[in-house]
């Protein structure tokens, strides 16, 4: 019997997201709440685009203090071809280093976990590959940004 093939990583991109200030929405019937929102960018590598302002991440901070990350937003290369982003994932680590992390403190990413799933959408059908690819990445949180490296699953 023929094994399937073992995945490997490629990498494809790099997003650099801008954010605003956080909404702490407390403690709702699905865990506390937490909105942050999306107010520029820049996404570089297999798409050169700008990360439009107005998505956001709708985190759900778990009690076991890792965040539940759930991202939407859009970005428009030069030609103005639009992309929508969808990131899903994980920011977990000590109680202390994530706390250090929403203060905006310097963190050194290897103190924490931070991987995310990236689904692309367009309309653009020279950008058709990025929504027939799958994609994984490992991000940093930093004062005011998220950047991280996607990587296209081969």
């Amino acid at each position: 019997m023929t094994a399937p093939p073992v995945p490997g990583l490629e990498f494809a991109f790099q997003v650099e997201a801008r954010l605003g200030p956080p909404e702490d929405h407390g403690v709702t019937r699905a865990g506390h709440r937490r909105v942050v929102p999306i107010v520029g960018g820049s996404m570089t590598g297999l798409v050169e685009a700008r990360v439009l302002p107005g998505g956001a991440d709708w985190q759900l901070i778990r009690p076991d203090g890792a965040i539940e990350i759930d991202t939407r937003y859009s970005a428009q290369t030069a030609a103005g071809a639009h992309i929508y982003i969808r990131t899903f994932g994980v920011r977990s680590g000590p109680p202390e280093v994530l706390e250090a992390l929403l203060r905006g403190d310097p963190v050194d990413p290897a103190e924490y976990y931070f991987r995310l799933g990236v689904q692309l959408e367009t309309a653009d059908a020279g950008l058709a590959e990025l929504e027939r690819s799958l994609f994984v990445a490992s991000a940093i949180r930093e004062a005011n940004t998220v950047r991280y490296n996607a990587y296209r699953v081969t």
